[in-house]
């Protein structure tokens, strides 16, 4: 088995985190060309990403491997004879499972001391190449606008002689309200060769400047103007092209780049903050003064200070406030009621405030919490992946690269979906941060679970007849009996006996027919309903009685063997066997409404087969007593 799954299991992972890895690409290729970078500094970031993506593309190479391995042993009828051969299903995945335990254990820990370090690699080169400059490449007849603080046009650029023409430049480096404007005839670019400037040469052009006030003349206006030609000019424009890498303290001090230890350290510290942070506004709230009259009051005693609570003033009568405004004056009204709204806005904007921060170190909790539990996730990511495909597997029978992709792609969107919905809750923090994070394992557990016991069980789950039966339980679909005439039988069918088993069955049906003869009330349907014991047996009876004539070799019979109902056995005959519950039920009559309605005509449709069942039954004894008519297939019994 191992030698088997090694090798699936390694072509899958190089196969997801090659596709994880392009789709970074994509991402982020915007920032990466056209920078002049070199070679050895991509295939540094390209490193650092691949390790970053270990924990997107594990569990999916996990989920695809399993499918592979136990699928193939499916389709070549392996797994059969080792069942066959008194092998468990359990036994043969034991060895797998065991692997599957030690590598989530490794994914555990280089999500601890891997992949922080990998991470903060990552980051640093990707900002440090986003604040590098692009490499210069001015079109033709187009503004030009990545030199900072430039705007360059140029009518035709002679890649062959290194010449622009018809170039125009706009110099805002000192700032929009004093630009420069320079026009000129032709022009060359260069780099110096430490690549932090720009050579900018040209001919026969003119230099036009707006320049700042020096003071002027008494009636002369302060604006000052240049104007310069020049037959040849050299610019010295500051461009940085090297790539500067940052400093990775930057990146280390992030949750991305911290360690469990680290995180649950951050995560105190930040909750004390806090916590403090919360005491203080609630200590300042209280403190408060009330109407101008503050709670508490600093007395001096002996030279010593001390705090204490200001006596509650206790009136005779309640103060009316508003009458004590309305014999003030107006601008004494108007004073008033303006003071409040300050002090009221002030105090407003001082909690907000607060409040802002506090919900800032919140988010910074969230994240340090979301980022310690995700190296407990992929561990357990993996093992439910493996007991999802391993059982999945060797329940579909198919190996290759087809239906398991299919049917990985599948669950693995639907996991990402889950877990990346999950994370958002709990980042915003409208859910909890493990609920969040645990809620795509919590999903797919109890799906791994599940195929399991049904594959260990050899239980029929992607049966179509299974699902088909278990789909007309509920909607009440019609099945037809299907008979051929059998080349060889042991036991040929006695008409006497044939006969007393046709008897007994119509009287089953009578009797049947005898007890349910109404149409069933609102709350005698939710009550009672029809006997389910009596409707298996006699569909069982009914069976019987068809198996008994198959054996025939009179064509005749088998065709009238086939007119035989199949009893369906479905769950709106009667819904509740419980008086007291049923009771309950019909209370909830805007739901309980429409199933009775729904229950009725199902226990019509029985009906109508409990007669079809006695009429065949008369048929049947028609023809071996040799009295069948073709109008007997009309009469209505």
């Amino acid at each position: 088995m191992l030698s088997r799954f090694l090798p699936r299991f390694l072509m899958t992972f190089c196969i997801c985190l090659f596709i994880v890895i392009m789709q970074f690409l994509w991402k982020y290729v915007d920032e990466l060309v056209g920078k002049g970078l070199s070679i050895d500094v991509i295939g540094e970031l390209f490193f650092y990403a691949a390790l970053s993506m270990v924990p997107l593309a594990l569990p999916l190479s996990i989920l695809l491997a399993a499918l592979m391995t136990f699928g193939d042993l499916g389709e070549h009828v392996e797994l059969t004879a080792l069942k066959s051969s008194g092998i468990s299903l359990t036994t043969i995945m034991k060895p797998l499972a065991i692997l599957i335990a030690f590598v989530a254990i490794g994914a555990f820990f280089f999500q601890n001391n891997v992949l922080p370090k990998s991470q903060v690699k990552m980051w640093t080169l990707l900002f440090s190449m986003r604040q590098t400059s692009p490499t210069l490449d001015i079109p033709e007849s187009a503004v030009y606008s990545q030199i900072p603080g430039y705007n360059i046009y140029v009518k035709h650029n002679d890649k062959e002689r290194d010449m622009l023409y018809g170039v125009l430049i706009y110099d805002v480096s000192q700032g929009s309200m004093f630009p420069r404007i320079v026009a000129a005839d032709s022009g060359r670019l260069s780099m110096t060769e430490d690549k932090r400037h720009l050579v900018l040469t040209l001919y026969k052009g003119a230099w036009y400047e707006e320049m700042k006030g020096g003071g002027g003349v008494s009636g002369m206006s302060n604006e000052l103007y240049r104007r310069e030609t020049f037959h040849d000019k050299e610019l010295l424009i500051p461009y940085d092209a090297n790539f500067t890498r940052m400093d990775d303290e930057t990146m280390r001090s992030q949750y991305v780049g911290k360690n469990i230890t680290e995180l649950r350290q951050t995560i105190d510290s930040v909750r004390l903050k806090v916590d403090s942070a919360a005491t203080l506004v609630v200590s300042k709230m209280r403190t408060q003064p009330v109407c101008g009259v503050p709670l508490e009051r600093t007395v001096y005693k002996d030279g010593e200070r001390t705090i204490e609570p200001v006596k509650e003033v206790k009136l005779d009568k309640p103060l009316d406030i508003n009458k004590l405004i309305k014999e003030q004056s107006k601008s004494q009204q108007q004073q008033i009621v303006n003071q409040a709204l300050m002090r009221t806005t002030a105090a407003m904007q001082d909690l907000q405030f607060q409040g802002y921060s506090i919900n800032d170190d919140n988010f910074v909790i969230r994240r340090h919490q979301i980022e310690l539990m995700k190296k407990f996730t992929l561990s357990l990511a993996c093992l439910i992946f493996f007991f999802i495909g391993a059982p999945l597997g060797a329940i579909i029978r198919k190996g290759g690269l087809g239906m398991p992709i299919v049917v990985s792609v599948l669950l693995f969107i639907v996991y990402y979906i889950i877990d990346n919905s999950g994370y958002k809750l709990a980042r915003d923090g409208r859910w909890e941060v493990w609920q969040g994070i645990w809620l795509s394992s919590a999903v797919l557990l109890p799906l791994g679970i599940f195929l399991t016991h049904k594959a260990v069980n050899d239980s029929a789950v992607f049966n179509p007849d299974a699902w088909l039966n278990f789909l007309r339980r509920f909607t009440g679909l019609h099945q037809t009996r299907k008979l051929t005439a059998k080349e060889v039988i042991i036991n040929a069918v006695d008409e006497t006996v044939a006969t007393e088993k046709i008897h007994d069955l119509k009287a089953v049906c009578q009797q049947f027919l005898d007890r349910y003869q109404g149409r069933l009330s609102y709350l005698d349907y939710w009550r009672k309903g029809y006997d389910k014991t009596s409707i298996k047996a006699l569909a069982e009876q009914v069976d019987d009685v068809v198996d008994y004539l198959s054996n025939s070799r009179d064509q005749m019979v088998l065709n009238k063997a086939m007119d035989y109902p199949v009893i369906r056995q479905l769950l709106t005959y009667g819904p509740n066997q419980n008086a007291k519950v049923g009771t309950l039920i019909a209370a909830l009559f805007p739901i309980a409404l429409p199933l009775w309605l729904v229950g009725l005509r199902h226990q019509k449709n029985l009906k109508r087969d409990v007669s079809l069942t006695i009429r065949t039954c008369d048929q049947l004894v028609a023809i071996f007593n040799g009295e069948y008519d073709r109008e007997m297939e009309y009469t209505v019994k």
